[in-house]
């Protein structure tokens, strides 16, 4: 595995991030819990000492099944926890929140959940318009001074929203999404990070399955699975992105004796600015494969050829917009 410092804090972590957004169960088909426990577990074996969860992740199931696994296994102070706060839920509706009170409260039933009582990286999980950025941001500096939280994060800001909230508090992670398909904050974010020297989590590395190397053209979404709703995932796009992963696979083969999944995570590793990449693991089967990420690099001639796989395979891209949650009426200025 590898390893680097998280900016601003002395949290030493993997680069290799667990992501528990699946094991919440909802958007993903349900979850079981035993087992979602079995692969922290498993990931914890693997060296993967960074877990990020969130609330809503299947409304509080993800939080309480990462505190049932760190529990089981003990050692909580060699384990970073990652959490959000700043989303609500009313039947199954989500909508943002990022009030002081709300702030208050989420950050009290998430510790609660997690059974702990810190939390190593809080992370405000998507802008919320409706109330001053600045009120966000002095919340979550109060939390960490108060040593409720060891590190403050962002997730889906602009650069203009993160100067706003650096303004008002300190900042030490962002996590926005990014894969090979989904690469939208190369014109902004990334830039901006690396100028402010701000730590990257990236989320989808594996752009929700799609990089895997594992889908066919019949492959079916059923129940509540986020993928019914995902355009790369309908006609036409589907069959495009599917060739691009085929393409991009023998290249990894050719090229390294690899997979296209390490191929993806790797990249997402090379870009300058990026600290993590979050795995999005339900079995431990599914971690098999973490240790073809780690240890190498993708050379300059590869990447090329990467873009030109894409530039040829993909007419129409489109990136993960469709997963942002409602956003409120905007407040004064």
């Amino acid at each position: 595995m590898e390893y680097t410092v998280i900016s601003g804090t002395e949290m030493n972590v993997s680069r290799i991030a667990q992501g528990t957004w699946a094991i919440g169960g909802w958007m993903w088909g349900g979850t079981d819990e035993r087992e979602s426990i079995r692969t922290i577990h498993t990931a914890l074996d693997k060296g993967i000492n960074l877990i990020d969860t969130a609330p809503v992740y299947g409304f509080g199931v993800s939080e309480e099944i990462v505190g049932k696994a760190i529990e089981e296994r003990g050692h909580r102070d060699k384990v970073f926890i990652a959490t959000k706060v700043g989303l609500e839920w009313h039947n199954g509706s989500v909508s943002r929140n990022s009030s002081r009170d709300r702030i208050r409260k989420e950050v009290q039933d998430s510790l609660r959940r997690l059974r702990m009582d810190y939390i190593d990286i809080y992370q405000v999980h998507w802008p919320d318009s409706a109330v001053p950025i600045e009120e966000t941001a002095r919340t979550m500096q109060a939390l960490f001074k108060e040593g409720l939280i060891r590190a403050i994060g962002v997730s889906n800001y602009s650069p203009e929203q993160m100067n706003q909230f650096m303004s008002a508090s300190e900042l030490h992670t962002v996590q926005p999404p990014y894969n090979l398909f989904e690469r939208q904050i190369d014109r902004d974010v990334l830039p901006y990070v690396r100028e402010k020297n701000l730590s990257v989590l990236a989320y989808g590395p594996l752009c929700r399955g799609l990089l895997t190397g594992t889908m066919q053209p019949d492959t079916k979404f059923t129940g509540d699975d986020l993928r019914q709703s995902d355009p790369k995932f309908q006609p036409p796009r589907f069959a495009q992105y599917l060739n691009a992963v085929q393409q991009l696979d023998d290249l990894a083969h050719k090229r390294y004796g690899k997979h296209v999944m390490d191929l993806a995570v790797r990249w997402v590793l090379d870009q300058p600015g990026i600290t993590a990449a979050l795995w999005g693991a339900r079995h431990p089967a599914e971690l098999e494969a973490v240790a073809g990420a780690v240890d190498w690099n993708l050379d300059a001639d590869t990447r090329a050829a990467v873009d030109q796989i894409l530039r040829e395979t993909i007419a129409n891209p489109i990136g993960p917009e469709f997963m942002a949650p409602p956003t409120r009426n905007s407040v004064s200025a």
